[in-house]
């Protein structure tokens, strides 16, 4: 992983205060889109520790991944599937396979559903994403890779903020750790 991208990362990446009432920092990423060579380096970086495994295909939850997942996708040269959350309003059509994840770091279990026909037993799939804590929805992504007969490989997400062991017993891969994070 090139460190001028780590760098760039921390440099790009911001703590917003959401104002009273708020229990935390919220993270703001908005500075990594906004940087092209970023976005240009993001994808091939996230893909480089997967290549020679062949992918067939990049799975990412909404709303993030759906930008991260084509970038990895397009390194790759394969197809895209996004996977969709009832509370975005933008619930595709056609028969959909559901997952909900185990409690994220603020207690809530997220659904995730992808459309049957975009993935299968054929395929060897790398889950994308832009942040883990706890690898709630990337378990949730690989329950329905394996209800839908399909092969995960493992996971490839900018920031790495979850246990070491959580990170090695779901495959992740990260560009950067919370702790480089400014703070």
């Amino acid at each position: 992983m090139p460190t001028e991208l780590t760098g760039r990362l921390a440099a790009l990446f911001r703590w917003i205060d959401p104002g009273p009432g708020a229990t935390h920092l919220v993270s703001d990423i908005s500075g990594w889109w906004r940087d092209s060579t970023v976005l240009a380096e993001l994808g091939p970086a996230l893909v480089a520790p997967y290549r020679t495994a062949r992918p067939t295909v990049v799975l990412a939850p909404a709303v993030t991944g759906l930008l991260l997942g084509p970038l990895a996708a397009t390194a790759l040269g394969v197809g895209f599937v996004a996977a969709h959350k009832p509370g975005d309003g933008r619930l595709p059509a056609g028969p959909l396979t559901w997952a909900q994840s185990p409690p994220d770091y603020r207690g809530r279990q997220v659904d995730l559903a992808v459309r049957d026909r975009h993935l299968g037993p054929d395929d060897r799939v790398l889950v994308v994403d832009d942040w883990v804590r706890t690898g709630a929805q990337i378990r949730a992504l690989y329950d329905i890779c394996a209800a839908r007969g399909a092969q995960v490989l493992g996971a490839a997400v900018v920031t790495v903020d979850c246990p070491p062991e959580t990170a090695a017993a779901l495959r992740i891969t990260g560009l950067i750790t919370g702790a480089e994070l400014p703070g």
